[in-house]
């Protein structure tokens, strides 16, 4: 599996980037899967459900299924896994698009906006390997518009050799 990531402060643009590429590279006939890291704690279940009960009784993993999705939830009970630990889970696909884990050793397209007031990532990360912003940036690395799903799409593609 190749792997990218979509870093950014809060607020930049992330989510909806992503949101785009996904819908522009599975249109390609490329197979995607994502990961999305928060820093907050966060819970898909709810108390009284049956699942959160399996939760609390003390079960790891919690699988809850029907006929279109499944959700498997793990209880590490310690310290956050690493994003290794987490791509071992996923089943294979052409391309992971991982938003946030913006410190991990994997490639990266910052999404950067002026109006955010946050200073720029890429100078200290040599492994931003664009920005992708709605300003004129002079950069050491290429600047691409935040707006042009397509051509945020190529670049990635080209750098992960899906092309």
């Amino acid at each position: 599996m190749r792997i990218y990531g979509v870093i950014g402060w809060k607020n930049s643009g992330k989510t909806s980037l992503m949101e785009r590429l996904v819908a522009d590279i599975t249109g390609r006939g490329v197979s995607v899967s994502t990961i999305k890291h928060v820093h907050h704690a966060v819970d898909l279940d709810q108390p009284g459900k049956d699942t959160f009960r399996h939760r609390q009784a003390g079960a790891r993993e919690v699988v809850l299924a029907s006929k279109d999705r499944f959700a498997l939830m793990v209880e590490h009970r310690g310290p956050e896994p690493d994003l290794p630990a987490i791509l071992s889970r996923l089943a294979p696909v052409d391309l992971v698009l991982v938003e946030g884990y913006k410190r991990d050793a994997h490639p990266k397209i910052e999404v950067w906006r002026a109006e955010t007031g946050h200073p720029l990532i890429q100078p200290g990360d040599a492994l931003v390997r664009a920005v992708a912003s709605d300003a004129a940036l002079s950069l050491p690395v290429p600047v691409l518009d935040l707006n042009d799903t397509g051509a945020v799409a190529d670049f990635i593609l080209r750098e992960v050799g899906l092309v």
